[in-house]
């Protein structure tokens, strides 16, 4: 198992595409902190190129590297190793790789600059996005055998999580508006990881004023101890059910 994902490591480090990742967030890092004069708003404005660049970049990466992949993990299979194993081996390789990308390319920004509870909060986030949407990029790819499929599949996952959750959410909140809705907010922030993150942050950085009555719910959950545990749980089922998932299809596929 450990040449396997030592293996898939090095072979995603040497790629141009997770090179130019890093060094992309890296840029955009230093450039955010240098251009604010409060590192607290640098930190607000990071936040939404980590929510939107690193779900992407990771389902998408992940999923186009399974595809290629397809030769290498039917000569792996062929061979005395359990399925469970090579699935497992491979998932870490990614998870990996692409973490340590963002850690290089954000992370080490966000130590330096801001090296604060809230920064700490946006780096744990940070690198739960890249396993979570790498444990759904994965699920996708085994489900679909056609590549161009899965590629579309993982985009629109991606639109969904990104920007359609929010709206489906705006408009029940207006179609339900006449009740209470707003301690149910908190457990359907709970179905996106994403919202569940920027929430976590928002709450950090003390602007859940701005949120009104719905940011008052919300800091009286998330702000507490019990409530960040909670939701760093959620974080991480997220990344358990899919991969568990995908290792149970792939565990049955006929290759």
């Amino acid at each position: 198992m450990k040449k396997i994902i030592k293996y898939v490591i090095a072979d995603i480090l040497r790629n141009k595409i997770v090179i130019a990742y890093t060094a992309f967030l890296l840029v955009m890092s230093l450039s955010v902190f240098n251009l604010e004069d409060n590192t607290a708003k640098g930190l607000l404005s990071l936040l939404n190129v980590i929510l939107l660049i690193v779900p992407l970049v990771s389902m998408v990466f992940a999923t186009i590297y399974m595809y290629n992949s397809a030769e290498f993990i039917e000569l792996l299979v062929s061979q005395p190793l359990k399925r469970k194993t090579i699935w497992l081996s491979l998932f870490a390789g990614l998870a990996l790789s692409l973490s340590l990308s963002f850690f290089i390319g954000a992370g080490i920004p966000i130590l330096l600059y801001q090296p604060s509870a809230t920064g700490i909060m946006m780096l744990g986030t940070g690198l739960l996005l890249s396993v979570i949407f790498v444990a759904v990029a994965i699920l996708a790819a085994v489900t679909t055998r056609d590549k161009a499929k899965g590629i579309g599949k993982v985009i629109l996952l991606w639109l969904y999580f990104a920007l359609l959750f929010d709206g489906l959410v705006l408009f029940l909140l207006f179609q339900f508006a006449d009740y209470p809705l707003e301690k149910a907010m908190v457990a359907v922030s709970a179905l996106n990881p994403i919202d569940l993150s920027r929430i976590l942050i928002l709450l950090q950085l003390d602007v859940s004023a701005l949120m009104g009555y719905t940011g008052a719910i919300f800091r009286n959950f998330f702000g507490t101890h019990l409530g960040i545990t909670l939701s760093f749980l959620t974080l991480t089922v997220w990344c358990v059910v899919p991969l568990w998932i995908s290792m149970r299809k792939f565990s049955s596929k006929d290759l």
